[in-house]
């Protein structure tokens, strides 16, 4: 995994780069010069800004994301699907920008969970990201409505009339009607897989790394390019928060119980399981055949 020590003047912290590894993942204060903190809030951050960061990178790629979405469907003009993948690109990539100098750029609680059981990322750092990345998720997409509220009023027919056939789909993902229950899965499973094997070369130092600061235009081009190849079927969520939190927005206001009943809990097995599944084999697929760090489980004696 990359590496990059970033000392800050005024709170002298060490952070970790994108998808760094726990062993690369330090934020310390140097205990010889007194005071660390000009105030209390400064304190408090520097007990959680790990899951801050991954708060705001989340709720960047949402708002981005479905905002995209909602753009293009609601507008006068007809909807790009091309458009529609680029905006999630960039709110991935902006989100990881933000965010990855500080708590590494997960964004998806199936990246975090994949490089805690393949890689050494810390097991009690979990819950806290994988909530903070929820919470992102959910706050991304109730600002995105906020903004859209009126477009949706009127593409909808209605301020009281919410649908998940009619705008629905612009904030959590539902499966085109042709595929099948196994169909869904595998294509979850694929594109998360694809995304995380993207995004371990692109740390890997032994590998063809590029540059710290262009780890983000990497991840911004392998998820635009999962969008344009395999994102049609499912909506390519391959990521359990950004469907989740926005699925949960909607059904807050008044999307109805739809939208968690649709295929028989489609929600559940499909953008979280598929997900989760995809990145547990695609980070074990390239520590197998590729990774050669002591940080791997595949490496270890």
């Amino acid at each position: 995994m990359s590496e990059v020590a970033e000392k800050s003047e005024q709170h002298n912290y060490e952070t970790s780069s994108t998808y760094s590894s726990p062993n690369e993942v330090v934020l310390r204060a140097d205990q010889t010069k007194g005071p660390q903190h000009p105030n209390r809030w400064a304190e408090i951050r520097a007990c959680i800004r790990e899951p801050l960061a991954e708060f705001l990178g989340t709720m960047i790629l949402i708002i981005f994301g479905c905002g995209g979405n909602c753009q293009a469907v609601l507008s006068t003009n007809t909807a790009s699907f091309l458009s529609l993948n680029f905006g999630w690109a960039v709110g991935l990539g902006l989100g990881v920008w933000v965010s990855g100098g500080i708590s590494g750029g997960h964004l998806n609680p199936a990246v975090t969970l994949a490089l805690a059981s393949v890689r050494d990322f810390p097991w009690k750092k979990v819950p806290s990201y994988c909530i903070a990345q929820l919470l992102g998720a959910l706050c991304g997409a109730g600002i995105v409505y906020a903004n859209y509220h009126s477009a949706i009023s009127v593409y909808e027919g209605g301020s009281n009339i919410r649908t998940v056939a009619g705008t629905g789909h612009l904030f959590a993902t539902y499966a085109a009607d042709y595929m099948t229950s196994v169909g869904c899965f595998f294509s979850e499973f694929l594109g998360a897989a694809m995304l995380i094997i993207a995004i371990l070369a692109a740390t890997d130092k032994k590998n063809i790394a590029p540059p710290t600061g262009l780890v983000p235009f990497v991840i911004f081009l392998a998820f635009l390019g999962i969008g344009i190849t395999l994102g049609m079927d499912t909506g390519y969520a391959i990521n359990p928060a950004r469907d989740l939190g926005p699925r949960i927005l909607t059904a807050m206001v008044g999307y109805g119980k739809e939208v968690f009943d649709f295929r028989h809990q489609y929600w559940l097995w499909c953008p979280i399981l598929g997900s989760i599944f995809g990145m547990q084999c695609g980070a074990l697929a390239y520590d197998l055949l590729i990774y050669t760090g002591s940080d791997s489980i595949v490496n270890k004696s």
